[in-house]
């Protein structure tokens, strides 16, 4: 295939940045979006070019590193997808495709596509660790779990810390990631303990680090590579409300 990239090219965070233009001639259907960059890396560098900056780890769809707004779409046009296991057979032979960095106040540019997403490394210790002894692993049932809890905290947990719900909100919020890690251990007998001021305490950083407000718009959710549900949202705001009600408060 051919295809024109118009990618975001920023050299640093001071540096004014703007979309260049590239052309491919030789792209196969079955590279994925991260293995299309390389090629066009390569290139660039024979032509002692700067190459383009882009996040990536696994390339397994786990790490939630590649982040990337492709077309208007965070990940790009494949549902429950991320960008590194999106593939070239999505797109059409002369496409032209815009690739940009996430957009949010609390997401700094870095360079071209790399974003500083260490924002939600805050929100993250903020929520502390739970009051349990350890040691050796415990009996898989020693702690009964009922399966519905089970299941929503298990859909919960497969948050990737990706950015994609910051990247399509028009707020900026980081709702459903906060969401997504309050909820998974407060629906576990294990994570009672700190149930509340953990709520608190991780709401209260996301509104400290210029995330915006969550007015519902369900777009988060819409591009969510793991599909968290809204419902997490809820589960928060409900764990908030009660923590508010008991008197319970931020560190």
């Amino acid at each position: 295939m051919k295809l024109t990239l118009r990618i975001w090219r920023q050299a640093s965070p001071e540096a004014k940045g703007k979309m260049q233009k590239y052309t491919l001639d030789d792209v196969e259907p079955d590279m994925s979006f991260l293995e299309m960059l390389d090629v066009l890396n390569e290139k660039l560098v024979l032509d002692d070019k700067d190459p383009v900056s882009f996040d990536h780890d696994c390339r397994e769809g786990i790490c939630g590193s590649c982040g990337m707004v492709i077309n208007g779409n965070a990940h790009g046009p494949q549902k429950f997808t991320t960008t590194c296991q999106l593939h070239m057979r999505h797109f059409n032979d002369g496409d032209t495709i815009d690739i940009e960095p996430w957009r949010a106040k609390a997401f700094p540019v870095v360079k071209d596509l790399v974003v500083d997403r260490s924002a939600f490394d805050e929100i993250i210790k903020s929520g502390g660790y739970i009051s349990v002894n350890t040691g050796s692993a415990p009996e898989a049932h020693a702690i009964p779990v009922d399966k519905v809890s089970a299941d929503d905290a298990f859909d919960a947990a497969t948050c990737i810390g990706c950015g994609a719900c910051v990247a399509a909100c028009p707020n900026g919020s980081s709702m459903l990631f906060t969401a997504a890690k309050v909820t998974h251990l407060g629906l576990l007998p294990q994570g009672q303990p700190e149930r509340s001021t953990r709520a608190v305490n991780m709401l209260a950083t996301q509104d400290e680090l210029d995330f915006g407000g969550c007015t519902n718009v369900g777009a988060c959710h819409e591009v969510c590579p793991k599909g968290i549900p809204l419902a997490s949202i809820a589960q928060l705001n409900h764990d908030v409300l009660g923590a508010t009600l008991t008197g319970a408060r931020s560190d």
